[in-house]
Parts: C-alpha cells; structure tokens; sequence
C-alpha cells in the first residue's frame, strides 16, 4: 500500500511540472520512457495491482511488483517546450544554441529558427487572452498543441510567417482552441512588403493536421478568414472546427482530407480551395453557411470527393453547396444537406436573370461514379445539381427532393418570363449510365430533369433505375383562353412542372425508369428514342411528346390525362407539320383518358411490336389521331376509343392488314370485346378500361379470309395484363358480327 501512495503522489505531482518533459518507468532490468504531452492518463486497476498508461493512442500494462519507481528528465533533444500564462509563458528551449530563438512579451510569443534541423518540436500548452504564436522557421517543423487556448484581440492567434510546412499535431484527447480580435494591428513591414495576417490560424506555408486531438477556431477579424494557409491544407485526422469567421471557414491554395473532422459555420464561403484542387478522401465534413451569395465547398479548379461524409446546410440566398469552376468528380463518400434560400434576380440587359441556391453547382462537368447523394432544396427556384457542363451518373445512389416554387420575372429582353426549381438542370448533356436515382419536386413550375441539350439514359448493359415524380401546379406566365396542360387552346404561356425535359433529343437504352408527372412525362425538342429498359408513366398530362418519337424496343406503359403519344411540332392545327411516331418493336400500353391516345401532327410508321392503347371515351379526342398517314406493316395494335368523324384507322397503303370497328352504341368499360376466325382462333379478347365506340384491331393474324366473328360481352379464363387476355378459353357473349377481310384495310360496324 506503501508503494502504492507513493506513486500516486509521484504521478500527480511530477506530471504538473512544466520543466519535466520525460516519465520515466523504472522496472526490473529496464527503465520505459515517455514524452509527457503523448500520455493521456494514468490509472489503477480496482485491485490496484496493476498500471495503466494511455501514451500515443496505446496502453501501456505494469505490474505494481515489477514499478521500482517512476521519475521525471527533462528532454534533452528536438523538443521545444512553451506554456502560455495569462500574461506571461513558461518556456523551455533547449536549442537556443542551434538557432532557435523565443522572444516572448508577455503572452506574445515570437520564434525564429534559422537552425538546420528539420521538424524541430514545439510543445504549445496553456492559456491565454491576450497572446500570439508566432514563428519564422528556415525549416519544416511540429507544432504540437497540447491544451492550448490562445486569444489575440489585436491579431492573429496563430500567425505562421514561414513558407515551410509545419505538422499541426492535436495531441491525443487535448482541447485546443484559437481566436483571434475583431480588428487587426498593422502588420510588420519586412524587406519593405506588410506581412500577411489573413486568420485567426495563419500560415504562409503548407499546414498538414496530424492527432487524435480536437482544435476550435473563433474568427473574429473583420473580413479575415478562420485558417488560412497560402500554400495548402490537408488534414489527416483530428477534429477540425470553426466556430465563427468573417470571411471563409478554410482559405487555402488546396486542400485535402483524408480523415478526421471537420465542422465550419462561416459568414464567407465554408471551405475554399483558391485556384487550386480540393480532394476529400475520408473523414466527416460539415459545413453550415447562413449568409446570401456562398459557397460551402469550393474552388477554381477540380473538385473530387473519393469518400468520406460531407453535410451542407445552406440557407442564404443564391448560395451553392459545392461549386467549382473545373469537373467535379463524386467517387464516393456520402453527401447530403439542404439547400434553402431563394433565388436571385441579377440586373440583366432589359430585366433580370435568376441566380439560384443549388447544393451542387458545376461550372463545367459533373460527374457521379459511386458516391451517395441526399439532398432537399426548399427556396424559391433552388435547385439540387445544376452543371453548366455535362452530367454524368455512372454509379451511386442520388436522392433529390424539392420543394421551392417558381415565380414570374421581366427577363433580360423585357419579357414576363418565369423562372422554376429542378432536381437536376443541365446546361450541355445529361448520361445516365447507372446508379440508383430518386427526384421529387413540388414546387411551383418545378422539374424533376431538365437539359438544355441531349438525354441518354442507359448504355444497352448497364441498368439503371430512376424514379422521377413532380407535384407541382403550373405558374401562369400570361393567360390565354385555355388552360396549362393543353387543355382548351394554345393561347396562354404557361410553366409547367415537368418530369423529364430536354431542348435537344431524348435516348433510352436500357434501365428501369418510372415517372408520375404533374404535366409531361417526358418532353424533347427534337427526337425521343427507346432502344430498350421498363419505362412506366404512371401519372401525366402528355406522356411522351416530341417531333419525332421512336420506339425500337422496351416496355412502355404510360397513363396520360391528354395525348400518350404525342408527336408535333408544337405548333398546332390539323395540318402535317412533318413530325413521325414510329412503332418498330417492344411492348406497348397506353391509357389516355381525355386525349388522344396515339396522336401525330405528321405520320404514324408501326412495324412491329405489341401495342394495348385505351383511348378517351369521349370525342373530339380519339384512340388515334394523325395529320398524316398512319401506316402499319407489322405487329399487334389494338386501340379503343370514340367514334366520331375524327376517329380513322390505318392507310389502304398498309402491307398489313387492319380493321376499324364502329359500334352503333357506346359499349361500357370493362366489357369484354372479343374477335375470332372462323377456325375458332382466338385473334383477341379485350377489355377496355372506359366506355368505347370505336376498336381498331391489326395483327399478321388477320389474313384475307371470311368467317370472322365479333362477340362483346361474354368472359375468358385466360391471363389478363392491360386488359389483354392470353390463352385460356373464351366463353361467348353476343355475336355482334360476322365480316370478311379481303383488303389492307376493313371497317366494320355493329
């Protein structure tokens, strides 16, 4: 027990003295010796029989029997000591001979090495309010916090004048803070130039932070960042936090972190990486930016994030969360955050032009190859990735939701315009060559994808999977007689909130794509191609409209409220405008409940193919509508509708045949319509989801031959999807028919 209290009282009085920097552990035929700053506690276990010392991040084990006795040296090699008082310091430099000079007024430390020695040690410990750090080294060296608080009201906190790197280490479990004063004194002049001051944590030189401990920094100064380094930042482990700056969290020419964690709140951008490139490799970043204009993770050059978790909370004004005006390239890591304030309308020419508040904005490429995405915009016209390049999604998982309405403006011509949110805006290409991906907008005007110039979505291979929904209500640009939506004329301007919009063409080439749309469901200027992949529209105005659509293969099921196919133009009338749907492969459903179902301003072209098409059951709109001319040469095509004088079937100049089937009286959803030949071969049986009067039916099963029988009603054990059946056995309703087939084209009533 003796031996016990003795060492007790050894530890705890020979630990507080700042002129002893070694411990030294006497055991039998050995004496085990630390440095002091790296010991993070000492203790007993409850038998107190053994002893624990926590050095460096290990335990070190004694056995009380085998402790001779513990004493204290003072360390003789490269390790400067320096303990900051209240008004003074406490310093310890045993390379005064060497070159290494401390100057201290009374907390205002100066050192200036012009010693050989690389990575010479200096131990910082203590407390001040009214002190300063600063140092001129020839060489690359350490600073080792190890509990120290330094306030400077006049200055920097830290103020590292020379151009070599220094190591930053954070002592293991040490508390360490730095700030600096709201105004600066005037800077020394040296050779005729001011030193620079640019942070509370200055350095003209490279700064690398190493160490298990954790370091807070308060900027203060008035228009002065938190750390600044003239040369670059990386970061290695630690936790890194900025309470408060004035101007940029993190100011630096580059930056890399490969650990640790970093937490900014700043009046200025949170993390910048000047002219440089900014890599995060691991580690968790957060960054919180309140103020208008901002950035949270930026710089002029390439912006990769390889892994890691990285957190922005952005709420100011136009303010973006990573921006840079090189690629930015999202390997992995997990990014999310929000992006809140509105947009900004600019003075631009005759009016104005938006500035939005996006969380990831590229001035060139974007592109997405594995990294995890989750974000939520709610400002007015915010928006989630926005590139004025391309984008490209290779890989990952990316989760937007937005919430932020649009709104009407003068744009720079004089012109009421609108302006609107998006999930994903894209100035050049958009490639969706993989990943997981998931839009929500329910803003006013809001879109979920929209490109300025072409979509492809899938390469034939890889599948990927992306669910597009938007919720939005139209905002009214100017009112004419009709309504949004292209219900009732043409006449007014509206913005709508569309799912998928490009200026240019639209390619689906594999992948599953689902869409429920407050307005069109997917929308090109030029041309729409599916190759092949599931796309499913299960909501929209108009499902898919462009000049030219193609489908050459796939799954298609679209629910439409207007037109499912709809290839025009856009400038309206009954005359052909030149725009073409073709129909060359895959599978087909569409349900247009007060549209046309197939509608083309120019011509139909069906090759093949299996098309279920359920059209409106009132006129004017019908199951198929063309300018031009509608021709099929293959496939399975069955449509129902209205009959009316706009309702028309398929060309006399078709290599296949087809029949147009009238009813004298309208025919109630969900009756069974059945045709067979006169074998009993079941050609189809049918069931419209909506009252018709009107089928139009072709397959290369319906040969010039006689005996063909219509029946309605009746019922068929057979497998249903979309109102399909296939096989089973038909039980018979009512003949209501029995015609021949002896052209390319053959109307029928009943």
């Amino acid at each position: 027990m003796k031996k016990i209290l003795t060492l007790c009282l050894i530890l705890s009085f020979g630990i507080s003295l700042f002129a002893q920097q070694i411990i030294n552990f006497h055991v039998t035929d050995a004496i085990d010796s630390y440095q002091i700053y790296e010991g993070d506690s000492i203790y007993f276990n409850t038998e107190h029989t053994t002893l624990f010392f926590f050095n460096g991040g290990e335990i070190k084990e004694y056995s009380i029997e085998d402790v001779d006795s513990v004493s204290f040296t003072k360390d003789l090699s490269e390790n400067v000591y320096i303990e900051f008082l209240a008004s003074g310091v406490n310093v310890n430099n045993p390379l005064e001979s060497e070159g290494v000079s401390i100057i201290s007024d009374g907390a205002v430390v100066t050192i200036t090495s012009t010693s050989s020695r690389e990575n010479i040690n200096y131990i910082c410990s203590g407390n001040t309010e009214a002190g300063m750090l600063k140092i001129y080294s020839d060489e690359k060296f350490n600073l080792i916090f190890n509990d120290l608080n330094i306030a400077n009201p006049s200055g920097p906190a830290i103020n590292i004048q020379s151009k070599e790197k220094a190591f930053i280490h954070l002592v293991n479990s040490s508390v360490n803070s730095v700030t600096d004063g709201n105004s600066y004194d005037d800077p020394i002049m040296v050779n005729g130039n001011e030193e620079d001051q640019k942070a509370a944590f200055f350095s003209e030189g490279k700064l690398e932070f190493i160490g298990g401990g954790a370091i807070t920094v308060y900027g203060m100064g008035e228009d002065k960042h938190g750390i600044n380094s003239d040369k670059g930042i990386i970061i290695e482990e630690g936790s890194i936090t900025v309470a408060s700056s004035q101007k940029d969290g993190i100011h630096a020419d580059g930056l890399q972190i490969n650990g640790g964690t970093v937490m900014v709140q700043s009046s200025g951008d949170g993390i910048d990486g000047d002219d440089y490139n900014i890599e995060i490799n691991c580690g968790n970043i957060e960054i919180t930016s309140t103020a208008d204009d901002v950035k949270g993770i930026t710089c002029d050059s390439i912006l990769v994030i390889n892994g890691g978790t990285i957190t922005l909370n952005i709420s100011g004004n136009q303010s973006k969360g990573l921006k840079s005006k090189m690629d930015i390239l999202l390997n992995g890591g997990t990014i999310s955050g929000s992006a809140e304030g509105d947009a900004v309308l600019e003075e631009d020419g005759s009016g104005f032009d938006p500035s939005y508040c996006t969380l990831i904005k590229g001035d060139e490429d974007v592109i997405i190859d594995g990294a995890m995405l989750d974000i939520f915009t709610t400002g007015k016209g915010s928006r989630g990735i926005s590139s004025d390049g391309n984008l490209m999604i290779l890989d990952g998982a990316v989760s937007i939701v937005s919430s932020g309405d649009g709104d009407t403006y003068t744009n720079a011509d004089g012109q009421t315009d609108a302006y609107h949110g998006a999930c994903i805006k894209v100035d050049e290409d958009l490639m969706i060559l993989g990943g997981n991906i998931v839009l929500s907008n329910s803003g006013s005007g809001g879109r979920g994808i929209s490109v300025d110039g072409d979509i492809v979505y899938g390469d034939g291979t890889v599948q990927p999977v992306m669910e597009i929904t938007t919720t939005g209500e139209s905002i009214t640009i100017s009112q004419g007689g009709g309504g949004p939506g292209g219900f009732g004329g043409n006449d007014g301007d509206y913005d709508e909130a569309k799912t998928m919009k490009a200026d240019g063409s639209i390619t689906i080439n594999s992948g599953v794509l689902q869409i429920s749309s407050a307005d069109d469901g997917i929308k090109a200027e030029g041309s729409i191609t599916f190759n092949q992949g599931e796309i499913t529209i299960d909501k929209s105005v108009e499902g898919v409209e462009a000049p030219v659509i193609n489908v050459n293969d796939g799954v298609i099921r679209i629910n439409a409220s207007d037109d499912g196919f709809n290839a025009t133009y856009g400038n309206g009338g009954e005359q052909n405008d030149g725009s073409k749907l073709n129909i060359n492969g895959g599978y087909i459903y569409v349900s247009a409940s007060n549209g046309d179902a197939l509608d083309s301003n120019g011509d139909i072209a069906i090759s093949g193919g299996i098309m279920v098409i359920h059209g409106p059951q009132s006129s004017p709109e019908v199951g198929m509508d063309v300018n031009g001319s509608a021709t099929i040469t293959g496939g399975f095509v069955i449509i129902s509708g209205t009959s009316s004088n706009m309702t028309e079937g398929f060309s006399s100049s078709s290599s296949q045949n087809s029949v147009l089937m009238r009813t004298n009286q309208s025919q109630s959803a969900g009756k069974l319509i059945h045709l067979e030949d006169a074998n009993g071969n079941n050609l189809f049986t049918f069931q419209p989801i909506r009252s018709y009067a009107s089928l139009i039916f072709s397959s290369p099963l319906l040969t010039n031959a006689s005996g063909y029988k219509l029946y309605t009603g009746g019922s068929s054990d057979g497998t249903v999807e979309d109102g399909l059946y296939d096989g089973g056995t038909y039980t018979p309703g009512t003949l209501v028919k029995t015609f021949s087939v002896s052209s390319s084209v053959t109307s029928v009533s009943f």
